[in-house]
């Protein structure tokens, strides 16, 4: 499939201090010469919001759907409802989600966009911390050993991590398996599986990782944050 239109989904709950540098991430993406005839529009969805990040969701020039149900599943849902509201359907329209605590490398639109037209239904990528909170003596170390125990020494690492701040997905396969389901936790590995349940072609890769917050006091309880502060105490399962 060659892409007409890319929309970035974006859940965001009280995020007003991290937005902005997401959303920069974003345009600057947007804005990669593979993409200059490619419309992008981001899709904020501010979920049970008491701060300023629709105001700076605003700023940024994106667009912005409230929800109030303190659920991510339900807010990632919204947002792609609301981008293919805006871009006519599902049609020809990929889908990058990513998270209000992470920034995207510049290649990151244009990456998805060619494994879009190579073929491939969604792409699962991987995530790097970019700064470590405070210091938790082992604590990156840990992460990375664990988090890289099934990389291979050489060759491509179809890896088994699934994180909604580095995922992509036609908007066709998303709305044929039912989308992001209505969970406040693990809806990126729910979307995952019911794509793989599908026969869906699925590319895991770590050619292009999203660097994320290594807050240990996520927005989200069960997800990546959590796995993070399970790591201070012991080892933890793989996120």
């Amino acid at each position: 499939m060659r892409p007409r239109a890319l929309a970035v989904l974006v859940p965001a709950h009280n995020e007003e201090a991290l937005l902005p540098a997401a959303l920069d991430a974003i345009r600057t993406a947007a804005h990669h010469p593979v993409l200059r005839r490619i419309p992008v529009v981001t899709v904020v969805a501010a979920d049970a919001c008491s701060d300023g990040t629709v105001a700076a969701s605003l700023r940024a020039g994106a667009r912005t759907v409230r929800t109030d149900g303190g659920n991510v599943g339900l807010a990632r849902a919204a947002a792609a409802e609301r981008a293919l509201e805006i871009l006519g359907g599902p049609a020809r329209v990929w889908f990058a989600s990513t998270d209000a605590d992470s920034t995207v490398p510049p290649r990151w639109l244009a990456f998805q966009y060619a494994r879009a037209v190579e073929g491939w239904d969604a792409v699962v990528g991987t995530v790097d911390v970019g700064r470590w909170p405070q210091p938790v003596p082992g604590l990156a170390a840990r992460h990375e050993r664990q988090y890289t125990a099934t990389r291979p020494a050489r060759g491509p690492w179809h890896h088994p991590h699934v994180h909604g701040a580095n995922l992509g997905v036609s908007a066709d396969a998303y709305t044929a398996v039912g989308g992001f389901p209505p969970v406040p936790v693990s809806e990126d590995h729910g979307l995952v599986d019911a794509l793989d349940a599908a026969g869906r072609r699925v590319l895991r890769t770590a050619d292009c990782p999203v660097t994320t917050s290594g807050r240990l006091n996520p927005r989200a309880r069960g997800g990546f944050g959590d796995h993070l502060a399970g790591l201070t105490l012991e080892d933890s399962p793989a996120c």
